[in-house]
């Protein structure tokens, strides 16, 4: 059975290139453009994986990431943060948080890979 990913973006088009990606590397992909939306989608089917922008309206990435690892305990599904934060306090509070890794936008394809396969998705 195929790995999924849910990929957590307000952005349709960081959703749609994370999509092309993860497919072209056998990944399904699962989308939700805020952080209730990908809670919900987790309740429904919970993922291998999760690409997860941190700034969104109606739950943030942070907020998601805390209400998952209520709900669903400390390592599933694998969460990689992936955002524009970058800086030492973003990512620690990412960590602190239950995420296992972290990457920055924009990416490309042999970032996205690189990461998902250091977390044992690809």
């Amino acid at each position: 059975m195929a790995r999924t990913c849910l990929v957590v973006d307000d952005s349709r088009v960081v959703r749609k290139v994370a999509r092309r990606i993860l497919e072209s590397n056998g990944v399904a992909v699962i989308e939700a453009d805020d952080g209730q939306a990908a809670l919900n989608a987790c309740r429904e089917q919970l993922p291998d994986c999760v690409l997860l922008d941190w700034n969104m309206p109606v739950m943030d990435g942070l907020a998601f990431l805390r209400a998952l690892r209520q709900e669903f305990g400390p390592d599933n599904p694998t969460v990689v943060f992936c955002t524009t934060e970058n800086d030492f306090d973003h990512i620690e509070t990412a960590m602190l948080n239950g995420a296992q890794e972290y990457i920055m936008k924009p990416f490309d394809e042999d970032i996205l890979t690189g990461k998902l396969a250091q977390v044992g998705l690809l």
